[in-house]
């Protein structure tokens, strides 16, 4: 439980049911009356959280007439988790089963937190490399292959890009790893396969996110295209449950591949999408596991700003 903004009162077993079970909104009267916060005072704190939410909306979210669908609005619900003094994902975890995007009972994904850190070190890391937001080239295929072990750890990564410059100069690419929770960054090798060499490498302990600069070994010219090759090494995280992409900038295709050992196969995989860090998963779409080697994938046939990726569930 987080700190408290006001004078809170035990939570009820109403409340506490409601968290569990839901609905939505059900679990959001409860948390409001328990902190027994009239709904002018919640709307005070989040203003100060930089949120704007009227109580007429406030009203209508604990009434079950409207749900938080705006990304403004899903703010306000990470906000409020804060405020009312709730678990870490436990408002959004309900509007996402509302709306059958995950599963019950199984373990939540990359929290919003987790996601956040991650996201402001990857910027310190890259700055620190001198890596622009697009590194100026477009991505016209990104085919990535990523193997889960016989200890259901993330073993590890192939990725194969093609790009084309949109500037002149452009003489390398900074590759992203973001490793499951526990593991160690520098434990985890980067293998240069193909048109390319490895550079500098930065990483942070903490959030599990490593950087590596490859050089082409050539300046493109404005127009030319590139392909290259790259690996990671990893396992050195415990059980993985996904693996998700984070792309900025529109581009082309994209294809996700995870192959499982066949002494660590999943009950079931699926698709998933999130506009932004702060939005609930959608687009969910069931994957099999299907062929000698054991794999699901999924393909994008055009990259767009936001997150793409691939959950499963282990017996």
């Amino acid at each position: 439980m987080r700190h408290a903004t006001e004078h809170a009162d035990v939570p009820t077993a109403e409340l506490d049911t409601a968290l569990r079970g839901g609905p939505f909104h059900v679990a959001l009267r409860a948390a409001i009356a328990a902190r027994g916060l009239p709904l002018q005072r919640v709307q005070h704190h989040l203003s100060r959280h930089g949120v704007k939410v009227g109580v007429t909306s406030l009203s209508y979210w604990q009434q079950g007439a409207r749900r938080p669908q705006r990304p403004e609005s899903l703010r306000a619900v990470r906000a409020l988790e804060e405020i009312l003094q709730l678990p870490d994902e436990s408002l959004i975890r309900l509007l996402a089963e509302a709306d059958g995007r995950t599963t019950a009972g199984r373990p939540a994904g990359r929290s919003y937190r987790s996601l956040i850190e991650a996201s402001d070190v990857l910027d310190r890391l890259t700055t620190d490399l001198g890596w622009s937001l697009d590194g100026g080239m477009h991505t016209l295929g990104h085919h990535e292959c990523v193997r889960i072990g016989a200890r259901r750890e993330l073993s590890s990564r192939e990725a194969h890009h093609i790009v084309r410059a949109h500037r002149d100069g452009v003489d390398r690419f900074v590759a992203v790893h973001h490793g499951d929770p526990g593991c160690d960054p520098r434990r985890i090798t980067v293998h240069a396969l193909e048109n390319c060499r490895t550079g500098r490498l930065r990483w942070d302990q903490d959030t599990g996110v490593l950087v590596a600069e490859l050089l082409f070994g050539t300046r493109l010219r404005s127009g030319d295209t590139f392909l290259f090759r790259y690996g990671i090494e990893d396992g050195t995280a415990g059980t993985s449950r996904e693996c998700l992409r984070r792309f900025g900038f529109p581009g082309g295709q994209y294809a996700l591949q995870v192959r499982f050992d066949t002494a660590a196969l999943p009950v079931r995989c699926h698709r998933f999408a999130q506009h932004s860090t702060a939005a609930p998963r959608s687009g969910r779409q069931d994957l099999s596991v299907t062929g000698p080697h054991h794999c699901a994938h999924l393909v994008e046939p055009r990259i767009r700003p936001g997150i793409v990726g691939i959950a499963w569930d282990w017996e």
